[in-house]
């Protein structure tokens, strides 16, 4: 069974926006293997804990691009995680929603994945609302925002989160496969994997020279290495954790076991 122990793909560090990040971020840009599960956020604080205690768990997947999802209800849902330590990582509703990515990180979560990412505005938009001045544009405010009490200074709070937050950049066509070394910019931590919609854009270019999502996965874990930007691939079930190592995948996201 994997486990994670002694996997450390050391990554150069050249051309990276955010200098010295910290926390899970770092891990990501040095290429460890990083392990998540997805949970619905009506999950209670107690399945919370003994999920992330079974993986164990780097990091909690929330989702509401195909899920009912209440800004109420995320603002209680990264409040629990909070209390107990948890990273959240939030896939946001739609790809034209990337401006909206401030707004939604002050609800609480400690990252953001933006669906079906093609086109370079959108990675330019999505960075631009994720990180604070001078790297960003986002606009500071939001009592629930993850660090908010431990940093009362705007300055030094947008200081740590700009080493702290994660965004990911979803790809889940063989445009965006082929340009994926182009959309993974400064500032982008991860780019992640939508394998159900991948498979549809293969069948409609069946001579494209990669054919499956395998494929896929591996020519840009390939077209990544030495960038400090991690792939993340949406694996089902744990059985399939070393398959996907074995790639060059260091983020692994999973359905929680219990």
């Amino acid at each position: 069974m994997w486990t994670g122990e002694g996997v450390d793909r050391t990554r150069k560090q050249g051309g990276l926006m955010i200098p010295n990040p910290i926390g899970l971020k770092k891990r990501m840009r040095e290429g460890q293997q990083i392990l998540g599960a997805s949970l619905s956020a009506d999950t209670d604080s107690d399945r919370i804990r003994a999920v992330v205690d079974s993986g164990p768990y780097d990091f909690i997947s929330v989702d509401s691009q195909h899920s009912a999802l209440s800004e109420k209800r995320l603002l209680s849902f990264c409040g629990l995680c909070n209390n107990l330590g948890v990273f959240v990582q939030f896939r946001i509703k739609h790809t034209r929603n990337a401006y909206l990515i401030g707004n939604y990180l002050d609800l609480g979560p400690c990252g953001v994945e933006v669906p079906q990412t093609e086109l370079d505005e959108t990675v330019v938009e999505s960075l631009k609302s994720f990180y604070f001045p001078p790297e960003g544009g986002r606009s500071f405010g939001g009592r629930a925002r993850r660090g908010a009490a431990d940093h009362l200074d705007p300055v030094a709070y947008g200081a740590w989160w700009n080493t702290y937050g994660i965004l990911w950049m979803q790809i889940e066509s063989i445009e965006a496969v082929t340009r994926a070394h182009i959309l993974a910019k400064p500032g982008v931590d991860c780019l992640s994997f939508g394998p159900t919609d991948l498979m549809f854009s293969l069948k409609g270019h069946p001579n494209h020279h990669l054919k499956t999502v395998d494929d896929c996965v591996a020519y840009v874990a390939r077209s990544l290495e030495g960038t400090g930007v991690s792939v993340c691939h949406r694996i089902g079930s744990s059985e399939n954790r070393q398959k996907f190592v074995d790639m060059g995948v260091t983020v692994l996201l999973e359905s929680a076991s219990i």
